[in-house]
């Protein structure tokens, strides 16, 4: 990350450098092996020049008493040579085990980060999902995560070796020439003064530059994500004009930027180039003075190349120091969020489960001031299959997710067969029910793994045995590696129906107490959901079920009805029961059906 590039500033710096410097604290033992590492190589390095200088010095009095008779003094040369053969040697060997070190210590904290994020995000509540979007949520455990890893692995080595060095050269130039370090230091403000100049100025194309390339990477990802779309409405034309604007402003953005930072280097050569002259010049007339030696000059020219590298290795640092900690901010807001409730330290345990369900005045709002359900008692006796239906926003799925403790209550109480469900752990509690949801979810892996998926440990004539009742088995003997078939990351290999079978196929082999099915079968054709429907009424015998139902002709034999509407159950009873009575359930049953009313999303 160069002068010019913006940089992610942390809202509190102080408080996420204080954090993250806290995972280093178990570290202390190997940071200060780095420390002193980083002086010794740094130290030998900076040794050499003045080392170095007196081999010149030593060769140039030898020529200029050659002339006298007198020889060069090889000897005493070799052995500088020699010495000089062994500092770099040890500079070099403190530098292997510095980066190494450093290296370990950062993939160290990586590791221990990554490994907090996923815990945490174990024990965070439902809503912290809902609320986020996925790429916000993989951005902090990734991106942000791998962002301090590197930063740590540059700065540890080279703010450690830039201050040491930065100090180390200023004081042998000291000792070399006071005077020859005054002129040094007098271009110093004038690389600063330009730097920070340039670096304002460029700061804004890079921003620019920046939004630009979100705004194309946005319109690219909007256009081949539905790409389907936009060849049948004639949209390419228009795509493309829209892409080569942003296209073109992103070039200018991007020319601008990089040319603007590109000149502080040259500028900065520049500078240093006049100090080198001036160096050069000065030291010159003082060696033919013989106010310092011709070797000391040599050694203080490099002195004087080596102390701007040092200065900008710094002010790069602290822009990747300011980027790291801007990504630890947002890693530490994850790790600090609110936990869901702790679990209780002795759980009762159900090893039978009946499924006796009851609601005991349950109150529950997503939001403080807007309660969506208020007061609901229900009671649901074992092995009864209930539907739930009513319009958009009625609270179906939201009686559901109490129901699992994906959210907690705000009032009241949920039992299952006696035992309140915030007495039992949560992984106890959600391992008495199966799931067929609307929405498929299946992952990378094979079709059998995928089934399997329902129950640890089954074999596999229990997968095929699923299979075949969830009429999965035909289809997926038909496909090239049959149950062997991998899926891809999205199953977008899978027909949407075919993906819903399977999800059935792993409901059916999880053998729970009790079902819940959100409109499992909205995604078949009419032939299969047919056999589908015959396959939930085996499994449902003997079993509480849930049916969160949009069709009304698939929930006809349950043996009770609820009708929600706002948060409350407005009516229940069978289906013949509520057709007799006349109510809103009617007026659903009859705008699908008769076609005599308006059709509201049930």
């Amino acid at each position: 990350m160069g002068f010019g590039m913006p940089v992610q500033k942390a809202k509190d710096a102080k408080g996420a450098m204080r954090r993250l410097i806290g995972y280093l604290k178990e570290r202390r033992t190997q940071l200060l092996i780095v420390l002193a590492a980083a002086v010794l190589s740094t130290v030998f390095g900076i040794v050499s020049p003045k080392i170095m200088g007196k081999v010149t010095t030593r060769l140039f009095e030898g020529a200029m008493l050659g002339r006298l008779g007198a020889a060069i003094d090889f000897h005493f040369i070799a052995s500088i040579l020699l010495l000089l053969v062994g500092l770099y040697a040890l500079s070099a060997l403190f530098t292997f085990v510095q980066q190494y070190l450093v290296a370990g210590i950062a993939q160290k904290v990586v590791f221990a980060m990554r490994r907090d994020v996923q815990e945490k995000l174990a024990r965070l509540p439902l809503n912290y999902f809902d609320s986020r979007t996925h790429g916000e949520i993989l951005s902090r455990a990734t991106n942000d995560v791998d962002n301090i890893g590197n930063t740590l692995q540059q700065v540890l080595s080279q703010f450690i070796s830039s201050l040491v060095l930065l100090v180390g050269v200023l004081v042998m130039m000291l000792t070399i020439s006071p005077l020859l370090t005054l002129i040094t230091l007098v271009t110093l403000p004038l690389s600063v003064l330009v730097t920070k100049k340039i670096a304002s100025r460029s700061q804004r194309y890079f921003a620019e530059q920046q939004k630009t390339i979100g705004e194309l990477n946005g319109h690219v990802e909007e256009m081949y994500s539905g790409h389907t779309i936009v060849k049948a409405f004639g949209y390419e034309k228009r795509s493309v004009e829209r892409f080569d604007a942003i296209n073109g402003k992103l070039y200018d953005a991007g020319w601008r930027a990089q040319f603007v930072s590109g000149i502080i280097m040259p500028l900065m050569m520049f500078i240093g180039n006049i100090g080198y002259v001036l160096v050069a010049v000065v030291g010159g007339i003082m060696v033919t003075r013989q106010a310092v030696a011709i070797g000391d000059v040599q050694a203080f020219i490099q002195y004087s190349q080596q102390f701007t590298m040092p200065i900008t290795q710094v002010a790069n640092i602290a822009n990747l120091i300011q980027s790291a900690l801007a990504s630890a901010e947002r890693v530490f807001e994850l790790l600090d969020e609110k936990e869901e409730r702790p679990e209780p330290a002795a759980a009762p345990s159900l090893p039978k489960p009946q499924g006796r369900v009851v609601f005991r005045n349950v109150s529950f709002g997503y939001k403080e001031d807007a309660p969506l359900i208020e007061g609901m008692n229900l009671e649901i006796a074992p092995g009864q299959t209930v539907a739930i239906v009513g319009p958009t926003g009625a609270g179906k799925t939201t009686l559901v997710n109490l129901l699992m403790r994906f959210y907690e209550l705000d009032g009241g109480s949920i039992a299952i067969d006696g035992v309140d469900i915030r007495e039992l752990k949560r992984s106890q509690l959600r391992g008495l029910f199966g799931m067929v949801l609307q929405d498929t979810w299946l992952f990378n892996g094979t079709i059998r793994d995928n089934i399997a998926f329902g129950r640890t440990g089954s074999t596999e004539s229990e997968v095929v045995s699923a299979a075949k009742a969830a009429y999965a088995d035909h289809f997926i003997r038909t496909l090239p590696d049959g149950y062997d078939t991998v899926l891809n990351e999205e199953a977008t290999n899978l027909s949407q129906g075919q993906k819903q079978l399977l999800t059935i196929a792993r409901a059916i082999l999880a053998d729970p107490a009790i079902l819940i099915l959100d409109e499992a079968t909205s995604s078949v054709d009419t032939r299969t959901e047919v056999h589908i429907q015959q396959a939930m009424t085996e499994l449902r015998k003997g079993r509480t079920s849930f049916v969160i139902a949009h069709r009304l002709s698939t929930i006809r034999d349950a043996d009770l009805i609820l009708v929600m509407n706002h948060g409350r159950v407005i009516e229940r009873g069978t289906h013949e029961e509520l057709l007799a009575r006349g109510g809103f359930y009617t007026e659903l049953y009859e705008s699908q059906f008769t076609g005599g009313r308006r059709n509201k999303a049930v």
